[in-house]
């Protein structure tokens, strides 16, 4: 897909507009075929089943109580919203409102609602009575019928909705939803075996005569078009990508460069921007470091003084290995990534394992210092992931770091004013796990 279709289709899942607007202009749809087949098939007649016939009062009071009891709903909806974002935000983790923006379920309630209004109001306006227009009453009795129905199945629309929202703000379903996100990237963007070739130990400089391409805008690096960024070099050429997803770009600051130099520098710097979409926030479409952000971040809020759930942190650290563990059996992008036209792609700042093992641990293991059942937990989830991977198919730099962070996790007993036995306690699970220092 076209990275620019793809970051359209991003902001459209994140976005509470686009549903229920689909849902509104259905509902317009619905209501003027409803009333044409009213018109069409009842023309006039009361003498209708199952109790369908109306009477124009009732038909105006009908659609009036749904319309403005399914509006009232919608506030409701639309402030349950809100406040679900807002409570998650500051209790965990700006990073995961992203989550339940995405929420389909919340998108469909709304629309449900809102269509419904919709609905109620354009059938409303058809109905006349006999002194109005030419004389003729006008009931669609089985569009007021429809109504009703509709407004009975927002009503318990709503019902499911309260419940769904209650159990959205539940923290282990929020961090299920990021590791889901997390899983999802790490399948789709890393693969289980390695690409054919080997990367270079050291990604080549670029010459003296290249062309540089700079940001003409700032924000943060969604997607990256590689096809078509490597395209802006000549035959046989080289891109140097100094930017990655998950980045944030400044404008005037380098985007990539290219050698030999193209015929039509501006041309070629056009194109490789346009190969790049930035926004004023990161998303986990192309983003494999993302999710790990997410979940580290609510980690770290559970451990910050203002919040002191250490319960949360430990359901985000083992939350955070399911990512760890799928990223680890795989294999990242190629530093350097033959592309059609016998071009090169040099992608020296794309995440590998350490820094993704850093990212995790690093200030969660900052924040746990003096907590010893948490700095427990932490051993406990570096031992899990030496175990969930084979040694065969373990990064050996990858190995080495996450011995490293026990090492430091073990050596912060050392340097905290803990009682002894809390210190002991640290330093007997290291050692259980991976053994005395050396």
């Amino acid at each position: 897909m076209d990275v620019r279709l793809a970051s359209l289709s991003e902001r459209l899942r994140n976005s509470l507009f686009f549903v229920p607007m689909a849902y509104v202009a259905a509902a317009v749809l619905l209501g003027v075929l409803a009333v044409e087949l009213d018109q069409r098939v009842v023309e006039g007649t009361t003498d209708l089943p199952f109790g369908l016939a109306s009477t124009v009062d009732s038909a105006r009071a009908i659609l009036g109580t749904v319309a403005s009891a399914t509006i009232t709903f919608a506030g409701i909806a639309f402030s349950i919203s809100l406040l679900v974002i807002q409570l998650a935000s500051s209790q965990y983790s700006p990073r995961v409102v992203h989550g339940l923006l995405r929420d389909p379920f919340t998108k469909q309630i709304m629309g449900v609602v809102v269509g419904t209004f919709t609905y109620c109001l354009v059938v409303l306006r058809a109905v006349r009575g006999p002194l109005e227009d030419d004389g003729d009453a006008v009931v669609p009795s089985i569009s007021v019928a429809l109504a009703l129905l509709l407004g009975v199945v927002s009503i318990l629309a709503i019902i499911a909705f309260i419940n769904h929202s209650a159990q959205t703000m539940d923290v282990s379903r929020i961090l299920a939803r990021a590791a889901k996100d997390g899983l999802a990237v790490a399948e789709r963007l890393w693969d289980e075996e390695p690409e054919a070739g080997s990367d270079p130990e050291r990604v080549p400089e670029a010459p003296d005569d290249h062309l540089l391409v700079t940001h003409a805008d700032d924000g943060w690096v969604r997607d990256i078009d590689f096809d078509g960024l490597v395209a802006t070099a000549p035959p046989g050429g080289t891109v140097r990508l100094e930017i990655e997803v998950g980045r944030y770009a400044v404008a005037g600051t380098p985007l990539c460069r290219i050698w030999p130099r193209p015929e039509d520098p501006e041309r070629s710097c056009e194109a490789a921007r346009a190969a790049i979409v930035t926004g004023n926030s990161r998303t986990v479409e192309q983003d494999v470091s993302y999710a790990v952000r997410q979940l580290a971040d609510v980690a770290l809020r559970a451990l910050s003084p203002s919040i002191n759930d250490p319960t949360t942190a430990q359901d985000a650290v083992f939350h955070l290995g399911s990512v760890l563990r799928a990223l680890l059996v795989r294999h990242p992008p190629r530093l350097a990534t033959p592309m059609p036209g016998d071009r090169l792609l040099l992608r020296p700042e794309r995440p590998d394992h350490v820094e993704l093992i850093g990212l995790a641990f690093d200030e969660v293991r900052l924040a746990a210092t003096g907590m010893p059942t948490m700095c427990v937990y932490l051993l406990e989830l570096l031992h899990l992931l030496e175990e969930a991977v084979d040694v065969d198919r373990l990064d050996p730099e990858a190995f080495a770091a996450i011995r490293r962070q026990a090492a430091l996790i073990r050596a912060s007993a050392d340097r905290t004013d803990l009682l002894a036995h809390d210190a002991d306690h640290i330093r007997d699970a290291h050692d259980r796990r991976f053994g005395p220092p050396t």
